[in-house]
């Protein structure tokens, strides 16, 4: 996490530095490499809090399950992993707001700014961080006894996994087309991409409002339901817009269409995430998760590429009114709609339960 922070600061300084696109460029990618670095990072932190954080054994017991007390229960990753999405919704509503004071100052102050606030990040994460994995997630499920490959790149060896990896990308693509596709729908619609701030503003209130309710809910119920549930919210948003845009907007309300797939995507992602991250550590089963959580995001970058390569030829013609502007919305909904369907086949398999004496 420090390095990736470090590398970020190199980044946004390279940008301020930049005379020219191509090393501007380099320094957007070294920025990207920063995030690549951090974020799988901060979600196995995140993870081994977790389980290192959730009650204790009992030890009344004289046999107990070690994959029960060492998991601790799944609806407390997802609640930990939903204060992680808060937390970010935070930031996403404040930074733009901070960005764009900064702005008035100058770009170059707006990066050096940033670079200031991830050298900050860096030292805090220097003097808090634990400097050992917790015993937590050490002392899960061994390995090699449950028949699942082990070492760092175990996860591009398992078939469930990569399965589950590529329909949860669905989920980035899904969450992206609020930069790639919501602007051409509001285009379409007549609002102007002035209005996206708003449109913006309401899916981190609304994020912000019911991620931990909606999160203890799917919790609850558990990944079998809030997967498929998540995706088919998003499938559904996409499919209102699919129908809205063939005909002009409302003249009342012309932002109702963008509402819908706002909607649509955001309660589909306070479903999806927090439930996916947590069952990262149920494939991971105390191997290093940061190789997991790096496979699922690289899955869904590639997810966005080819979806975005596949969108934008169909974008074009989603400007203006007409059955040809549903086509990239509809097949959008068809792939959340496949993930809604597929995803629940590719959860993790429960670990043989290993039974252990324990002492009083």
């Amino acid at each position: 996490m420090i390095t990736g922070c470090l590398v970020r600061v190199s980044g946004f300084l390279l940008l301020a530095w930049a005379s020219d696109f191509p090393m501007f460029l380099f320094g957007a990618v070294v920025t990207g490499i920063g995030g690549a670095l951090f974020s799988p990072a901060m979600q196995s932190l995140v993870a081994t809090a977790a389980e290192s954080g959730q009650g204790k054994p009992d030890y009344r017991k004289e046999l107990v399950d070690t994959e029960t007390s060492a998991t601790r229960p799944k609806r407390e990753r997802s609640s930990l992993f939903a204060l992680l999405v808060v937390c970010g919704e935070v930031g996403t509503v404040l930074g733009p707001l901070m960005g764009s004071l900064l702005l008035n100052t100058g770009f170059d102050t707006s990066l050096v700014t940033g670079a200031g606030v991830f050298a900050l990040m860096a030292a805090v994460f220097w003097l808090f961080l634990p400097r050992t994995q917790p015993r937590a997630c050490r002392t899960r499920a061994n390995t090699p006894s449950n028949g699942r490959p082990a070492g760092l790149w175990s996860c591009l060896r398992e078939k469930r996994f990569i399965g589950f990896a590529a329909f949860y990308s669905v989920n980035l693509l899904a969450t992206n087309q609020l930069y790639f596709g919501l602007p051409i729908e509001m285009e379409r619609s007549g609002v102007g991409v002035d209005a996206l701030a708003v449109v913006f503003a309401y899916a981190s209130i609304l994020t912000i409002a019911l991620q931990w309710p909606i999160a203890g809910i799917m919790g609850r119920y558990g990944p079998k339901l809030a997967l498929p549930l998540g995706f088919f919210l998003q499938a559904m948003g996409f499919a209102a817009l699919a129908v809205m845009a063939v005909f002009p907007a409302p003249s009342a309300i012309p932002v109702i269409p963008a509402i819908a797939l706002v909607t649509g995507l955001a309660l589909g992602n306070m479903c999806v995430l927090p439930v996916a991250m947590g069952l990262v550590l149920e494939f991971s089963a105390g191997r290093p998760t940061g190789a997991y959580y790096g496979l699922l995001a690289s899955a869904g970058g590639l997810a966005v590429v080819i979806g975005n390569a596949a969108l934008a030829p169909l974008y074009e013609h989603a400007v203006t009114p007409s059955a040809h502007a549903s086509a990239p919305w509809l097949l959008l909904a068809l792939t959340a709609a496949i993930s809604a369907v597929s995803i629940r086949h590719f959860t993790p398999r429960p670990l043989a339960p290993n039974r252990v004496h324990s002492s009083p």
